[in-house]
């Protein structure tokens, strides 16, 4: 396993990115923590509808508009990720500010084709 990652906004419904995300880190050998607001299963992993704190976060990427990220800055911040992906529609220059101020790597891409380049 590489990389720990926390998928912020995660989603069981056939056809969501954030769920096509999460079978493809299961696949690349990531470990996954999946949030979103439904608990459910994805390839295995359990979707909690509930923060939870592992020290050894490596990347969050995120699956929630700005707006819906308000509610998690400061959990995000707190977890001490070593980067932040901002996958398509969730650019936020909030929390970009603050992860700069926490030296965390920023990161404006899509997880699933950086993980199908081999750049994740």
């Amino acid at each position: 396993m590489q990389k720990k990652t926390l998928l912020l906004g995660a989603s069981s419904k056939p056809g969501r990115f954030s769920m096509l995300a999460i079978k493809s880190l299961v696949n690349h050998n990531v470990e996954v923590i999946a949030i979103g607001s439904r608990p459910d299963e994805v390839a295995g992993v359990p979707i909690l509808n509930y923060p939870v704190y592992p020290n050894d976060i490596h990347t969050v990427t995120l699956y929630l508009n700005p707006f819906r990220q308000k509610q998690y800055l400061d959990y995000i911040i707190q977890l001490k990720p070593k980067r932040i992906i901002f996958n398509p529609g969730t650019e936020n220059p909030e929390l970009f500010k603050l992860a700069k101020e926490n030296d965390i790597e920023v990161v404006y891409d899509c997880t699933l084709i950086m993980l199908n380049n081999g750049t994740y």
